[in-house]
């Protein structure tokens, strides 16, 4: 680092500094440990570690994963002869969509972002993700939701629509009751759940990397989960968006999905697969990442092309989002839309191969230590190319024509899911379960659980190639006898249930084994080479280390020592308080110390009463739903009033005669690049509601108004404008005072007045509309213009919460210079607010025109 400008203007050539070989001072383990107790007892309700957090999260994807899996037995049984009457026809209706929504909203992507919060902290060399209590209130609320839907079968509420819930049959007129409200409410906020995980993991990559731990340097898994973070923002938002349309159809009979009124069932078609084909390839990208470390360890040497695999993941989360249109090639598609998706699907397999032949290219360099998580790794490779080759196959739109929803498709979704996604986590726990348990997992039973497991699946779903292509219908039943579909139903129903002992054998490994534990782990039982394995506690190791390589803990023996010993970064705590270091996001040069806020209530409480605020909703208790939002909304108020707390130590020391800064504001500030996260969310909701208005006025423009006059639109942007120059006013008002000086109400008063000129602006939006002649009930434009004002209504309301808040804190003293995070995040988020506003009445209003 020495002799060159760095990110941070940093002088010092870290590789001379450290290790430093002084003896410590007695008792700084203790204050460690004291610092970052372990929660007990009913504090386990209030605990965020990301260790804690990420095992109790991942341990619940796991329970859902069985629950689903159970379901998928009934529907077996159901389908193992002709005419059986295991399930009535509406609780199988049920089961199936149980099955597939449980499986894919409530194992596959939860499971891996919790295998992401729970590893990273340790493979990056961080005391702590940036946002813990942001990742517990993202636990609870998937706990609570994922547990309150799955109850509604038991009630004969469950929703009945598959996983993928297509209008019309799901509107109100075919699905009348509110099993469909249990999907879209339900679903919804337990996707805001993985949006919170989206952001801890993102912000965490990016900058809370151990020195010296450049992007060329770091794990490939924590590549997969950056990527993994920035597909979630990208694809969450569009399902996001067409369950809360979708409801509005259902509660105040909105048009969105009705032909007949200017709307268009397609329309939720688009929206639901621009999330769901990329949700794919989010489950697979993680897999891939732990795929990619196991391998290098099952083979004792580095991983073959670790560039390449990175490039790899990067392309296939791109490609991915180009491929939504690959499940609807039999909806009567233009040519030229369906030669572009069918290249695309084609396009997406390439770096997908890339990927597996590193794999085989670096078990065949190195000496392949035969063991259950290798076993795992073999099998996947094999089950997830054949899953590929026949996704490939159903990318070619005269072969889909055929197959199309028959179960040669299920066959096709089960081979790329388990091959990519669940045999490597079964890898991945044999793998890494000696960094969170006493006791490793059984080799001998893993081997046992394997062949289980991996023979099952095939038992299971290769027959339905074949029952696919003899004609037999997803979603159906029961069938006629007679129609050669008998015997090869049986096998598959067979091969069900010896998955199922496969897993019941590795439950067994468990009870007889596991022993979650903080510290004093069985460790590194592999000899990996990546610092995950590091000697740890709760606050991570000793002291954070400096980073050479991409294999550290192969190429300096004495690493693991040293970094026990506290010869590296922060082997103490430099302020009384839990913090971490929070690094620059290329090169991973010490930028400033974070203080990590503690154990809080908070998190928890706001988690159960958001789920209630949505179950009320459900159930149509209006009064009550309202009462546990304002709760709510106090309870989140209350968690981030600790998040800015006023430090009056300025700077610390972090080892080695280094000195940085404790409190910043600005591009360096890790709150900057999570709220800069949070906006894409926001954005990217707003890009879906714009899509859905330009879409159905390209299908229906004859039936459409023209919008309000120019110079009430120019008003509106000039309100909007007025939003963002006061809220970029209130910001720099702060930095034109001088230290000591206090701040005074001006900058509060002034983002006081952005959400104000907001709100004036939505207002004259509305009735605007309304004054045209508009109508929500009356046609898809109505209906579209005013979900779009009324979710800028939303932000609005919120910009003018988080203005109350700021007034508070400053009539509390509390914003004060050189930096306020309070104050730069509150009024970046009404800017935010202003811009979006601005560019959502303009194209709404540019189309259809004066």
């Amino acid at each position: 680092m020495a002799g060159r400008e760095s990110e941070t203007g940093f002088d010092h050539d870290l590789y001379k500094l450290f290790p430093v070989h002084a003896p410590r001072p007695e008792g700084e383990v203790e204050e460690l440990d004291r610092i970052w107790k372990a929660p007990t007892g009913w504090g386990l309700l209030k605990g965020i570690n990301n260790n804690y957090i990420g095992f109790f999260h991942l341990s619940t994807a796991f329970l859902f994963f069985l629950l689903a899996g159970i379901l998928a037995l009934g529907m077996r049984v159901q389908l193992a002869a002709p005419l059986q009457d295991f399930l009535p026809q509406e609780t199988y209706n049920q089961f199936f969509t149980m099955h597939g929504t449980m499986m894919m909203f409530l194992f596959a992507v939860p499971a891996v972002e919790a295998a992401g919060m729970l590893l990273l902290p340790q493979m990056l060399g961080a005391r702590e993700l940036p946002f813990p209590r942001m990742a517990a209130y993202g636990f609870w609320m998937f706990l609570i939701g994922g547990l309150s839907f799955f109850a509604s079968i038991f009630f004969s509420l469950a929703p009945s629509g598959g996983w993928f819930m297509y209008p019309p049959l799901t509107s109100i007129a075919f699905s009348p009751e509110i099993n469909t409200d249990f999907y879209l409410l339900g679903i919804g906020f337990i996707e805001i759940s993985a949006i919170a995980g989206a952001v801890e993991i993102i912000v965490g990559v990016l900058r809370s990397r151990a020195p010296g731990m450049t992007l060329d340097r770091m794990p490939i898994f924590a590549w997969a989960m950056l990527v993994f973070g920035v597909m979630i923002i990208l694809a969450f938002p569009a399902i996001i968006a067409a369950t809360s349309l979708l409801e509005l159809e259902r509660a105040f009979n909105w048009p969105f999905f009705d032909p007949t009124r200017g709307g268009d069932p397609l329309l939720w078609q688009h929206l639901f697969w621009f999330f769901g084909h990329p949700e794919v390839y989010i489950i697979f990208i993680p897999a891939a990442g732990m795929m990619s470390m196991m391998v290098a360890t099952i083979a004792r040497v580095p991983l073959v092309g670790y560039r390449l695999n990175v490039v790899a993941l990067v392309a296939t989360g791109f490609i991915s989002f180009g491929v939504w249109a690959h499940h609807m090639f039999a909806t009567g598609m233009p040519r030229v839309s369906t030669g572009y998706f069918s290249a695309a699907s084609m396009a997406v397999s390439l770096p997908a191969g890339i990927q597996v032949f590193c794999w085989i290219a670096t078990l065949a360099s190195g000496k392949i230590r035969w063991s259950a998580p290798a076993l795992f790794v073999t099998g996947s490779i094999v089950t997830f190319t054949i899953g590929g080759l026949t996704g490939v196959m159903l990318g070619m739109v005269p072969f889909d024509w055929q197959a199309h929803d028959t179960h040669f498709v299920v066959a096709h979704l089960h081979y790329v899911l388990i091959g990519g996604m669940v045999m490597p986590l079964f890898g991945a726990f044999y793998y890494w379960a000696g960094m969170t348990s006493k006791n490793a997992l059984s080799d001998r039973l893993g081997r046992w659980v394997f062949a289980l497991f991996f023979s099952g699946v095939h038992i299971t779903f290769l027959p339905m190639h074949l029952t696919g292509f003899l004609g037999m219908p997803r979603r159906v039943y029961t069938y006629l006898p007679g129609r050669d579909l008998d015997l090869v139903n049986l096998i598959s129903t067979i091969g069900a249930f010896v998955i199922a002992a496969g897993v019941a054998l590795f439950l067994f490994d468990l009870a007889r084994n596991f022993r979650f534990t903080a510290a004093e782990s069985a460790g590194n039982v592999y000899d990996a080479g990546t610092l995950e394995w590091l000697p740890a506690g709760l606050y991570s190791s000793r002291s954070l280390p400096l980073v050479k390589s991409r294999n550290p803990l192969w190429d300096d023996p004495d690493l693991a020592e040293d970094t026990h010993q506290g010869r590296y970064f922060l082997p103490n705590s430099a302020t009384g308080l839990r913090e971490t270091i929070i690094t620059s996001p290329v090169n991973a040069e010490p930028q400033y110390l974070q203080i990590i806020p503690g154990p809080s209530p908070f998190p928890t409480a706001a988690a159960f009463l958001t789920a209630a605020f949505f179950l009320s909703l459900t159930v149509q208790a209006y009064g009550f739903a309202v009462f546990c939002g304002v709760i709510a909304v106090g309870c989140m108020l209350r968690w981030m009033w600790d998040s800015d707390p006023p430090v009056e130590q300025k700077t610390a020391d972090i080892g080695g005669g280094i000195t940085v800064p404790i409190a910043i504001t600005g591009p360096k500030s890790h709150g900057w690049w999570g709220l800069n996260v949070l906006m894409v969310v926001m954005g990217m909701i707003g890009v879906m509601m714009l899509f859905s208005y330009l879409y159905l006025f390209g299908i229906h423009p004859d039936v459409w108004i023209a919008a309000p006059p120019l110079e009430q639109t120019l008003g509106i942007l000039a309100l909007f404008g007025a939003t963002t120059a006061l809220a970029w006013l209130s910001r720099r008002m702060l930095s034109w005072r001088k230290p000591g000086i206090p701040a005074g109400q001006l900058p509060w008063i002034t983002a006081a007045l952005a959400a104000t000129c907001s709100a004036l602006a939505v207002y004259w939006d509305w009735s605007g509309w309304s004054g045209a002649g508009l109508d929500p009930v009356a046609s898809g434009q109505g209906a579209t213009v005013f979900a779009a004002v009324g979710y800028q209504g939303c932000l609005t309301a919120i910009s003018a919460l988080l203005a109350g808040y700021l007034g508070f804190r400053s009539g509390r003293g509390l914003i004060s210079p050189p930096a306020s995070v309070t104050l730069d995040t509150v009024a970046r988020f009404i800017g935010y607010v202003g811009v979006q506003g601005a560019v959502l009445a303009f194209v709404i209003r540019l189309l259809p025109g004066g």
